[in-house]
């Protein structure tokens, strides 16, 4: 049976829910259709979060994702709305969400909503440095 869209999000448990670690993913598929026009509107989705004690399982967000295809919608309420969904099943440590849409009538629009759960704080980053590429021979 094929895949249909749905606004159903599916989690798990987080695996290692003692430690911070960090989600990347990039949906670069993303569309939606511009309520004034009605034509179609395309973006690239970086999502990226810290999960608590729930992680999105990929397919269910591959779903959600494909739902907005025939739906008009302003880019901030969008990626406004996907970052309230996301935070409201998962509730996360940390969820950032940058929409970057393709060029209409001549402009690039990038929203970015951030959602930070209250009284978490992130571990101060640790710089590793950079190492020189090494060469072939001793010398």
């Amino acid at each position: 049976m094929p895949s249909r869209p749905t606004k159903e999000l599916e989690i798990f448990p987080n695996p290692t829910p003692a430690r911070d670690y960090h989600i990347h993913m990039e949906v670069p598929e993303f569309t939606c259709l511009c309520p004034k026009t009605g034509q179609p509107d395309f973006a690239t989705l970086i999502l990226d979060y810290i999960p608590d004690k729930k992680c999105i399982e990929l397919k269910s967000l591959k779903l959600y994702i494909w739902s907005y295809r025939n739906e008009g919608a302003f880019h901030e309420a969008v990626t406004n709305r996907i970052v309230d969904d996301l935070t409201a099943v998962l509730k996360p440590r940390y969820l950032r969400l940058a929409a970057k849409f393709f060029v209409r009538g001549g402009i690039f629009t990038t929203i970015v909503a951030e959602h930070r759960k209250s009284g978490w704080k992130p571990l101060p980053a640790v710089d590793l440095g950079k190492f020189e590429g090494q060469s072939t021979t001793r010398g």
